[in-house]
């Protein structure tokens, strides 16, 4: 049994994950699943799962969760107990599966003061917040990322775009990709 260590906001356990988890056939679908398990066992304990990522290699898989308060307001941040409180009781979720494998790192943190945007509910949460989007391909004016405030997410044509408005005024449609990242903007040194 592995401790947990606390660093930078970040508290990380290593513990085993079922066998199946890194099959390569089947690594889609069962991340799809345990993505699902940890949104609804953070539900219950009055978290959301604000952002998931799967890193690491086939024999030390690193599942990385950004998590918020349920309905937190601004300035009510994650704190060190609370992703201590998240990976113990994930821990112990985890560790109830049967065929337990490969040794995995749990790292669990708060979505920090530049969250991103992933879900539907956070562009209408964060309407007129200050945002960045940024793409692999050229997405306004000759860039591959442009800021200003987030107006909300709209269906056109099938797909979902983004509508921002630039310091200017005008109003721009951003298309939401896979391989776009949307983020909230944090000036330092300025007060909200």
């Amino acid at each position: 049994m592995d401790c947990g260590t606390c660093s930078g906001g970040r508290f990380e356990v290593g513990r085993q994950l079922p066998h199946f988890f890194v099959a390569p056939n089947w690594r889609i679908n069962i991340a799809d699943q345990l993505q699902d398990s940890i949104e609804k066992h953070l539900e219950r304990l009055g978290y959301e799962l604000v952002d998931y990522e799967r890193a690491g290699s086939k024999s030390r898989p690193i599942l990385r969760l950004r998590i918020d308060k349920v309905g937190a307001e601004e300035g009510q941040g994650i704190t060190v107990d609370d992703c201590r409180i998240v990976s113990r009781s994930l821990e112990e979720s985890l560790d109830e599966g049967s065929d337990v494998g490969e040794r995995y790192v749990l790292e669990v943190s708060s979505p920090g003061v530049e969250r991103p945007l992933v879900r539907p509910r956070d562009f209408e949460r964060f309407a007129g917040k200050e945002i960045a989007v940024q793409s692999r391909s050229v997405i306004h004016g000759g860039s591959k990322r442009v800021a200003g405030y987030l107006v909300g997410l709209e269906k056109q044509d099938g797909s979902e775009q983004i509508r921002l408005k630039l310091e200017s005024g005008e109003e721009v449609l951003v298309p939401r990709e896979a391989k776009t990242k949307v983020n909230l903007v944090f000036r330092w040194g300025e007060s909200k």
